[in-house]
């Protein structure tokens, strides 16, 4: 919209020039809104009009004296006086080359006493012609910029105020919009800028503006604007916006709408945090109460943010490592995952970890929605890292689920996959060090990989020590003779006696890795590791404590049993004996042993467990190492 200081730079061929005040300077940034034109001899006949458009600038034509004096003087303190009243521009009168100040003295005073200033103009009516047409034009086009603005703006609106990423979009729209580097910030934090080194520009402005002060009336900068976001409400967060060129009205009436669209932002952004947090104490709260064993107390504080989640009297408790610095990004991540199935906290105890209780009904299988969902995140780039999930507990105990699941999640670190959603289901293979595993096992079973059979032999083993021979040579479609001779050669080139169940377990492992298991990267020189190293390791023996407990709790001595019948390479009639038992109550301790740590008792890899797990937890029984038998005090 053209101003009272653009007209006559942008059209010189109007002469336009102020004639008073002295000082155009207050005066030039007046818009204008259009042009009146009146002949003084119609004034001086009819007087002004009644009604004059406000912010006109009003042209008087004719034979202008030299000196305004009479009934012409008149005539022109009664104009001055309408257009007081109508809230006009400034008067503009046609003078005759070479005059510069024709007003009388009491048509300036009243200029002063209303704020009009008065011009002059030294071109013909002529040249005015096209002039209202012209600001009418540009009023028009301007008009419909700011429409679309307005409209631009309507559609940064978020379909939910409490979108973390509305400010930042309503900042960079704004950016574009006007030209502008906008800035919005609280006292400790920027909560968007665009472009992203705006902080740096207007930081100083933010410091400098007082804080009860509008817009228009003290700006900090020539061009910089401070806008507080929520005045009534004492919010101290703040719009800051900058640019070369000063601000039009228009462009400050756009800021003061988005500075309360901004502001209904902040509001929702501070009452959803707000409510959030209350909802974070509130399961935090609840989760603590849980693992008291307080259920009915959980039960009462979780009644209102979600009815019915904690009504069953069993759970299964996920332990998720992330990052500590992301670990609220991850919390949020889990929480959708679940999607209101499970209870979701970040453990007040460790700076990374998050908790997750998800209820099962008694007698039926837990969901496994949430577990799926929950392995997801930990195989998707993000700040989720490692998952561990216990078996089904009652609510009451849910201390020791939250045990298993914190052990499971330190195995589920030695784990390709980074999961191990149950600690009787992890791998003891998968805990040990790889590497030096693996120089264990070709060490041991060199004498068999440097026979020319080492393919037949090793074929034949992995299944003959599983098995007896006779369903072994069924599975492999041999004659039981065949089975028995490559055993007995296998045997003799490892110097080991495979009745010995420490012999049999020692080189099915070996072959378990050499044949299932990756090769180690490179080569290493030196002496192998033993068997009692690897089993040294600090997961191993979380591990052997974990897969033991449950036998350690039951009060029968099934860890006394099981070390005898292990020594007399698993058989009952001399363990039996040993212990002073029959034979039906070895039995009744190795099938307890069975369900305390779900093993098959079986099956070679169901022993090898066991016997791991006693030899880690218990220094007994004895095992075997390439042909050498580990005492208790090896």
């Amino acid at each position: 919209m053209p101003t009272l200081g653009s007209v006559p730079t942008e059209q010189p061929e109007l002469e336009l020039t102020f004639a008073w005040p002295r000082s155009a300077a207050p005066h030039q940034a007046k818009k204008i809104t259009g042009l009146t034109t009146l002949s003084l001899e119609a004034l001086l006949e009819s007087g002004p009009p009644r009604t004059l458009p406000a912010g006109a600038l009003v042209l008087v034509t004719g034979a202008i004296p030299f000196r305004i004096r009479g009934r012409v003087a008149v005539a022109l303190e009664g104009l001055l006086q309408q257009m007081a009243l109508d809230e006009c521009t400034a008067l503009v009168v046609s003078a005759a080359q070479g005059v510069h100040q024709p007003f009388s003295q009491s048509i300036r005073d009243m200029s002063d006493q209303i704020d009009i200033p008065l011009l002059i103009t030294h071109a013909p009516a002529a040249q005015w012609a096209g002039l209202h047409a012209s600001i009418q034009k540009r009023r028009l086009v301007a008009a419909e910029r700011r429409a679309a603005q307005f409209n631009a703006l309507v559609q940064q609106m978020p379909a939910q105020l409490a979108d973390p990423k509305a400010m930042q979009r309503i900042a960079d729209w704004l950016a574009r919009a006007l030209d502008v580097q906008v800035l919005v910030s609280e006292p400790d934090r920027v909560l968007a800028a665009s472009p992203p080194t705006a902080a740096e520009h207007l930081v100083q402005a933010i410091v400098r503006q007082s804080v009860g002060s509008s817009i228009a009336e003290s700006p900090s900068t020539p061009h910089t604007q401070l806008i507080s976001l929520a005045p009534s409400a004492g919010a101290d967060t703040f719009l800051a916006v900058a640019r070369r060129t000063p601000f039009e009205e228009t462009d400050l009436r756009l800021l003061r709408h988005v500075a309360k669209l901004l502001g209904l932002i902040d509001q929702a952004r501070r009452e959803y945090r707000a409510a959030a947090e209350a909802s974070h104490a509130a399961r935090t709260a609840a989760v603590e109460l849980l693992l008291d064993g307080e259920v009915d107390k959980a039960r009462r504080v979780m009644a209102n943010l979600a009815p019915g989640l904690l009504e069953p009297d069993t759970a299964r408790l996920f332990v998720v490592e992330s990052e500590p610095a992301r670990r609220t990004v991850a919390v949020r991540y889990c929480e959708t995952a679940t999607a209101g199935h499970a209870l979701v906290i970040a453990d007040p105890r460790e700076p990374g970890r998050i908790l997750i209780i998800q209820p099962v009904r008694p007698g039926a299988e837990p969901d496994e929605i949430v577990a799926a969902e929950l392995v997801r995140l930990v195989s998707a780039p993000g700040p989720v890292t490692s998952l561990g999930g216990s078996g089904v507990y009652s609510m009451s105990m849910l201390a020791e689920a939250r045990h298993e699941a914190s052990t499971a999640q330190r195995f589920a670190l030695y784990q390709p996959d980074s999961v191990a959603l149950s600690v009787q289901d992890t791998d003891l293979v998968g805990l040990l060090s790889q590497h030096e595993a693996q120089r264990w096992a070709r060490h041991l079973l060199e004498p068999l990989m440097q026979d020319d059979q080492w393919e037949q032999l090793r074929e034949t083993l992995l299944t003959a020590l599983a098995y007896p021979y006779t369903v072994a040579a069924r599975r492999l479609k041999l004659h039981r003779n065949t089975v028995t001779r490559r055993v007995a050669r296998a045997a003799e080139l490892l110097g080991m006696d495979f009745n010995a169940i420490g012999d049999r377990i020692a080189v099915g492992l070996a072959l378990e890795l050499v044949t299932h298991r990756e090769l180690p990267a490179a080569p290493r020189g030196g002496e192998a590791p033993t068997l009692r190293t690897l089993l040294e390791a600090p997961q191993l023996h979380a591990w052997a404590d974990t897969l033991l407990r449950p036998a350690r709790d039951d009060r029968r001595d099934l860890l006394t049993t099981a070390t005898a019948w292990l020594t007399f390479d698993a058989h009952l009639e001399p363990t039996a004996r040993a212990l002073g038992f029959s034979e039906v109550t070895v039995r009744s301790h190795l099938r307890a042993l069975e369900v305390h740590t779900s093993r098959d008792l079986s099956s070679l890899s169901g022993i090898r467990d066991l016997q791991f797990a006693l030899r880690i937890a218990t220094g007994e029984p004895n095992i075997t190492d390439g042909g050498r038998t580990l005492c208790a005090a090896a």
